[in-house]
């Protein structure tokens, strides 16, 4: 697959994206990256809205969930266990290590995939190498120099991305 930094859709938040937006894009799988897409990395406890989008869309018989992260601590495996999600971890985004086993876990091709995420230069770039629908979220917090001078390089991106892309 060819490199780009560009997310083919971009959401405001993951409680954004609809069963009816996936069905109309034919993606049968969502990948959902952990830390900032779904909770802060400052805790483990989801918003209600989030929580509630959650269980709708893991009651769904046509679109499977699964959070692909690339986190080494235990708590997103126990976060997956508490909310009934599978779970891959040590993905090593943006290389398509994780995003390959999730697709060969579940047996759906990369073209009836979708990988959601926060970061440009993992989660973008990974689910764009690998094949797969690439959906940039807003960070939920950058809560440090660090994440912030990050998202201050992907700018560029989500502005060429804004002008070229799907936005919901």
């Amino acid at each position: 697959m060819p490199l780009s930094l560009l997310p083919k859709i971009i959401a405001k938040e993951l409680t954004d994206l609809t069963p009816e937006l996936l069905r109309a894009r034919h993606i049968r799988l969502l990948m959902l990256d952990f830390d900032n897409t779904i909770v802060p990395y400052t805790t483990n406890v989801p918003t209600p809205e989030m929580t509630a989008w959650l269980d709708g869309m893991n009651k769904l018989e046509d679109i499977q969930l699964c959070i692909v992260s690339n986190s080494h601590k235990d708590r997103v495996p126990t976060f997956c266990r508490e909310h009934g999600l599978a779970c891959i971890t040590y993905a090593r985004k943006p290389s398509g290590k994780g995003i390959r086993e999730c697709l060969s876990k579940f047996d759906i091709p990369a073209a009836e995939a979708a990988l959601v995420g926060d970061q440009i230069y993992t989660d973008t770039l990974g689910a764009n190498l690998a094949g797969v629908t690439s959906i940039l979220v807003s960070a939920i917090d950058n809560h440090n120099f660090w994440l912030k001078a990050r998202h201050v390089l992907e700018l560029p991106f989500i502005f060429i991305a804004r002008n070229r892309r799907i936005k919901i």
